[in-house]
């Protein structure tokens, strides 16, 4: 049995397919995913799992060199971008407006949809490198 932090079966391929560059998209239960990108959905309920719970998880195993957010979370949940902050303090934020972060999920290699129900809790993770 895997015994490093991400245990979702789907969530782990992914990660470890992951390249310098490509993207990972974590959002809320609201986020429309385009076909073609693969959607993992961990949504169980109203809550759960949190959109912080999940992208720490997958922190645990993800090199990050940059994430982009919404720029209308600055203004519609800035408790999220606060938290959002604090938990990558040191990595470039590219802000995009909304629109434009929901035709980027074509260029994802998947969605992971979180039981999340607060406006723009959506963030592209860029991977970064270990060496």
């Amino acid at each position: 049995m895997k015994k490093s932090k991400v245990i979702n079966s789907d969530l782990s391929r992914v990660i470890a397919q992951m390249g310098h560059f490509d993207k990972l998209s974590i959002g809320d239960a609201g986020m429309p995913v385009p076909m073609g990108t693969e959607k993992i959905d961990l949504a169980v309920d109203n809550g759960i799992p949190s959109f912080m719970q999940v992208l720490n998880n997958v922190l645990e195993e993800l090199e990050v060199q940059r994430i982009y957010l919404a720029s209308e979370i600055k203004t519609q949940n800035p408790a999220m971008l606060t938290a959002i902050k604090k938990r990558l303090p040191d990595t470039p934020i590219t802000f995009m407006p909304h629109d434009e972060m929901k035709q980027d999920l074509h260029n994802c290699r998947a969605f992971v949809r979180t039981g999340e129900m607060t406006p723009y809790a959506n963030i592209l993770l860029e991977s970064g490198v270990t060496f």
